[in-house]
Formats: structure tokens, sequence, C-alpha cells
């Protein structure tokens, strides 16, 4: 009877735990790349550059460099991860906060755009060089 008891106990406590607990909240809807561009150019480009290879005007004067948007790490990224770097920005780097001075729209339409500058595909193939005679 005891053990009954105190595996009831246990349930209890855990049912009070659950609900204590945010619901999972559902994914953001996805933003527009068309509407990321612009904010992507005037607030973004400066540092990573137009094609997000770490590249902009003022790359040379920051320690450390920004990243390139484009690079394997970032592509395999979330994007839950990158959101959190664009509305946070990045400690001990340059990459500053954007959560005060755009809207989690905003966000997700730059991240949208960012996405696009990646493009992965299949290498073409080469036919081999002709034999000869």
């Amino acid at each position: 009877m005891r053990a009954t008891n105190g595996f009831q106990i246990l349930l209890a406590i855990a049912a009070v735990l659950a609900l204590g607990r945010p619901a999972p909240s559902a994914p953001a809807p996805p933003g527009v790349p068309e509407e990321g561009k612009p904010i992507f150019e005037e607030r973004c480009a400066v540092c990573h550059g137009k094609q997000g290879r770490g590249d902009g005007p003022e790359a040379p004067f920051l320690s450390p460099r920004p990243a390139s948007l484009i690079s394997a790490g970032t592509s395999v990224k979330t994007d839950a991860e990158l959101l959190a770097v664009i509305a946070n920005g990045k400690p001990r780097t340059s990459m500053p906060a954007w959560k005060d001075l755009l809207t989690e729209e905003q966000r997700r339409h730059v991240l949208a755009h960012i996405r696009t500058l990646v493009r992965f595909g299949p290498k073409s193939l080469t036919p081999p060089p002709p034999t000869g005679p």
C-alpha cells in the first residue's frame, strides 16, 4: 500500500511540474526574402557584405571579422539559432543586438534573405576529355 501512495505522490508532483511549464510554441511564420533584402543591405551588408561573405567595407576594421553567412557552419544552424543571434547579437564581437531596432517580423525577413544567399546544388558533371585516335 505504501508503494502505491508513493507512486501516486510522484505522479501528482510530475503533473504539477508539467502544468507549470509553458507549452511549446508554434514556430514563427517564415519571413519574406524580398522584404529582408533592403533591411540586410542597409543594416548588415556594411559588415557582412552584400553577398554575406563577411567582406563588407567595415570588415577589415573588426576583430574578430564578421561571420560569413554563406559558410557551411552558418548554413547548418537552425532558424531559431540564427534569429537568436540577430536579436541578441554575439558576445565578444561587433555583432549588435537588433531586437530593439528591428521587429520580430523584420528579423525573420532578414533571415529569409540570408537563406537565399546560400546556394547549394549538385556540381555540374563535366564530360571526360575525348580520347585520341
